[in-house]
């Protein structure tokens, strides 16, 4: 059964940085786009950024210039890196992964940034 594993997160000082991880466990599948949602308490969740398997990449405006999307195809992998936090980053971040066409979704991980 595919899994995502989310690692990192926490609590950060506004204008500190944050990693996190979000490995899928069945390597033997194919895996298309991966990326990461947040939600912020009493707000929809909203997407952060994606990457293609070929290394396309997407952001939503509000985090362009901040964090960087990256994957280790090799490890099945997808990160977050996190800079220049505000407070309003503050949410739960979910990782996603299309693996043959099948939408999966981490746990959840906190990342609370303080002023």
């Amino acid at each position: 059964q595919v899994q995502l594993v989310q690692s990192g997160g926490g609590l950060v000082q506004a204008g500190g940085s944050l990693r996190l991880s979000c490995r899928v466990s069945e390597s033997r599948l194919s895996l298309n786009v991966m990326g990461w949602y947040r939600q912020a308490p009493g707000k929809q969740r909203e997407l952060v950024a994606t990457i293609t398997r070929s290394f396309y990449t997407y952001y939503t405006n509000s985090v362009k210039g901040r964090f960087t999307i990256s994957r280790d195809n090799a490890k099945d992998t997808v990160y977050l890196q996190t800079e220049s936090v505000k407070p309003e980053d503050t949410a739960i971040y979910y990782c996603y992964a299309d693996v043959n066409g099948r939408d999966y979704w981490g746990q959840g991980t906190q990342v609370t940034v303080s002023s």
